[in-house]
């Protein structure tokens, strides 16, 4: 039978109370860094092509399509790729995952 003092040890060992002299997680948690979360917006608004480069929706069509003449709304139809500069922001900051 157990004496008191192991039984209390022991429980909080389990419950993740700090021990004296030792640490609250279990082994090997303490070395783990949490993870970096994906911008929900990023997802929303690029996407990244086999080859690494971010496409992104062309900018100039929320509203006031009346004033724009027909071509100009038909070539901003679709995605383009973003400069490398833009790029690599998107990928190490709102998409670290992504690469």
């Amino acid at each position: 039978m157990a004496s008191p003092a192991q039984s209390a040890c022991r429980v909080a060992e389990n419950s993740g109370i700090e021990m004296p002299g030792g640490s609250n997680f279990p082994a090997g948690v303490e070395d783990e860094m949490s993870k970096m979360k994906t911008k929900s917006g990023a997802k929303k608004r690029f996407k990244i092509t086999a080859a690494g480069k971010v496409m992104a929706l062309r900018t100039g069509k929320r509203h006031g399509m009346i004033k724009r003449t027909p071509k100009q709304i038909r070539q901003k139809r679709g995605f383009t790729a973003l400069a490398v500069a833009d790029a690599r922001i998107v990928k190490r900051s709102y998409m670290p995952y992504l690469r």
